[in-house]
Order: structure tokens, then sequence, then C-alpha cells
């Protein structure tokens, strides 16, 4: 059943579909969907009812302050961070319980920078080919794994550097790495905390071209960003927290500087009225609302 809300170009009334249901029943589950979902540090609560779906094949960027709940929130998606309520599925299926998702394959991810050799020597090639093991396992790898592995670098624009130690790259360098290693994983689902935090602007332009290829080909994005930089014409939604809730959501036109400091500017009620939802909303209906 549709609804109808106001174009937010012409102010005109326009048809709007109700999300699909997470349970993975409807023609097009999302790839992540989280309704009503909280979660606690210790006796700290962080997520206070986050509502957040990302289709397939379409980029979202989560934008807040400090402690407004972003890694968290991604963290909570890929198991790190153990939800105390609500409900969070992937590709229609839940992350716990029976039925409870496992092809972990299909997702790929990339922390906020930290040491990709964890202290050990080791090379460029060594570090991306270890995302091909969610695939092979322990296994030596085939022509397909060094295929993908190969092509990884090339995106990044590291194919020459295979043989470099991880600890003589720069920062962007060891970024760009980190980001090959989730791709050449192959996955469906890639979702980035904070990947262009630290890194020069050429370096940016270099995976904003990257994740510009895989998302032509499918892929789904979910990023953590303090700004948009040049990732942002990748964006076709960007999703406010504040205090563990949502905000707001918008798309990336609207937000000009104010994905750098979210709060300073809030949202009248003719912007909410466009987007068809309400602070605290993210793609689902609020419990007990008729949309």
């Amino acid at each position: 059943m549709a609804r109808t809300t106001a174009s937010p170009d012409t102010g005109t009334p326009r048809e709007e579909q109700r999300p699909a249901p997470l349970d993975g029943s409807g023609p097009a589950t999302p790839v992540i969907a989280l309704r009503g979902v909280t979660a606690t540090l210790g006796t700290r609560p962080v997520l206070r009812g986050v509502d957040l779906s990302v289709g397939a094949g379409e980029a979202v960027a989560l934008l807040g302050a400090n402690g407004s709940g972003k890694s968290t929130t991604i963290r909570a998606v890929i198991g790190q961070t153990p939800i105390s309520g609500g409900e969070l599925r992937l590709f229609g299926a839940p992350l716990t319980g029976p039925g409870r998702f496992r092809d972990w394959r299909r997702v790929g991810y990339v922390p906020q920078r930290s040491t990709a050799a964890s202290g050990v020597p080791a090379t460029v090639r060594e570090v991306v080919s270890s995302g091909r093991l969610g695939r092979r396992g322990l296994r030596p790898l085939g022509r397909a794994d060094k295929r993908a592995v190969r092509h990884a670098l090339e995106l990044v624009d590291m194919a020459g550097r295979e043989r470099d130690p991880v600890h003589a790259l720069s920062g962007g360098q060891h970024q760009r790495v980190l980001i090959a290693r989730a791709l050449a994983g192959e996955p469906e689902l890639l979702i980035m905390d904070e990947p262009l935090t630290g890194i020069d602007l050429a370096s940016q332009r270099v995976l904003a071209d990257a994740l510009r290829e895989r998302r032509a080909e499918g892929v789904s994005l979910l990023f953590v960003l303090h700004e948009l930089g040049p990732l942002a014409p990748l964006i076709d939604r960007s999703v406010v927290l504040r205090d563990g809730l949502v905000e707001r959501v918008e798309h990336p036109e609207q937000l000009h500087d104010l994905a750098c400091h979210p709060h300073e500017a809030a949202p009248d009620d003719g912007a909410l009225a466009a987007t068809g939802l309400r602070v605290g909303e993210v793609g689902f209906p609020r419990r007990g609302v008729d949309a």
C-alpha cells in the first residue's frame, strides 16, 4: 500500500511506497534493516531506537557529532556490538537467533584507521590477499583469488606497490590498502568507518573513484563520515544521528557544510515532511504511526 507525500522539489503530492518487510518476504528486501535498535556500552545507552535501511545498490552516509552513535551503529550491524533491543537484519536474515545471518563473505568492513598488519611485518599483497579468507579459508589462492586481489589493488591505485611493506606506507596509502582488502573479498555490502579521516585529498579522490566503480556494479555502501568530501556524488541519503537517535535524513546537496557541524541548524517541519519521516525515523514508520 502506498502513501502520498509532498515532493521536496515542487510541493506537489507524490506516491511513496511502504518500506519492504524486514523478513525478506518483500520484493525489495533491504540489505541492511534496523528497526528500533538500542545498544548500551556498560550501563550507558548509546543507541536509543535507531531505524535505518540501506537498499541494494544504495549508498548511505551516517553523519553526526562525536558520540552520536555512528560507529556503534555500524559495529552493531556487523555483530561487534550486541544490541539490547529492536530488530536488525542483513539481507533479510536476523543477526541472531534461529535462521541468523551467516554468509559474512557478502559483507566487507573497513574499520577506522588501524595497523593493517597488527605489528607483524607484511607486504601490501599479503594484507590485501587476506581479504579472500572468507571465500578460500586457509587454502592457497587460486586464479580467481589472485585476479580479485590484483583488481582490488588497481581500483585503489596501488597495483605497483604489492611488495612494499605496509609499515612503510603513508596514511593515505595505508587506508587504500585497508579498502583494497575489503574489496578483494568481492562483497555485496561494503561498510566503512570514517574512510577519509586523516588522508590527503589525492587519496580521497582515488578512494571515491574506486567506490564509484563498485557501486556501479551494484555494491551497497554504508559510510560513517564527518564530512562527505569527494564521496558526496556517491551518496543517496545522509542520515544525521544525535544522542543515539536519527535526527534527520538529507540528500547530500541539502547538507552543505552541516556535515561537519550537523547540529547547528535543525530542520524545519517542512523539510521533515518532504522526507515523509519524523525525527527518529529512517525508512520505516514509527510503531503506532499510520504510514
